[in-house]
């Protein structure tokens, strides 16, 4: 059975109420509209958000080798491995002989893994927009104060690698 047009004014007046008066929820809607949004924008990397932020630290030469870039994004290295190996399927990353120890192996972007990086940066900067649009010359000063809220919830309760946050809502 349809609703009647007449109720939904009424629902997204709790709505509002429910997002002026719990913080919570507020987060949880503005998460849940970056992530889908994100998730589209990366949908055909392997890996998707994983994916990104392996090509993206091979694009930035900032993960070196397989087992500190593991670390360093907090990827198990059995399926960081196999990660890799899709990424190098689509010419994205190519693995090649760590200068300093032969037995180990960098991970560096490929020109087409550069370009698929540059395009999504552009992509994911119309993602924010499109969710931190509605607070117009506001979205500056919103970042700042985030960040600093993100720094000090961080401080209380310290995440030691970046899938740790994903893990703990699963």
């Amino acid at each position: 059975m349809a609703t009647p047009a007449s109720a939904e004014p009424a629902r997204d007046d709790a709505c509002a109420a429910a997002l002026e008066d719990d913080l919570g929820w507020a987060l949880g809607v503005v998460f849940r509209s970056h992530v889908k949004a994100t998730h589209a924008v990366l949908a055909d990397i392997p890996g998707g958000p994983r994916g990104y932020q392996v090509l993206a630290s091979a694009v930035q030469d900032l993960g070196g080798n397989q087992g500190a870039l593991a670390a360093q994004l907090g990827i198990d290295r059995t399926v960081l491995t196999y990660l890799i190996d899709d990424l190098e399927k689509m010419d994205l990353v190519e693995r090649r002989p760590d200068p300093a120890d032969r037995r180990s192996r960098l991970v560096v972007a490929t020109p087409k893994g550069r370009a698929l990086w540059t395009d999504r940066q552009a992509a994911l900067r119309q993602v924010e927009l499109r969710v931190l649009g509605v607070l117009g010359e506001d979205a500056a000063a919103f970042r700042i104060l985030l960040q600093r809220l993100a720094t000090h919830a961080n401080g209380l309760d310290p995440i030691t690698h970046t899938c740790q946050l994903v893990e703990e809502l699963q």
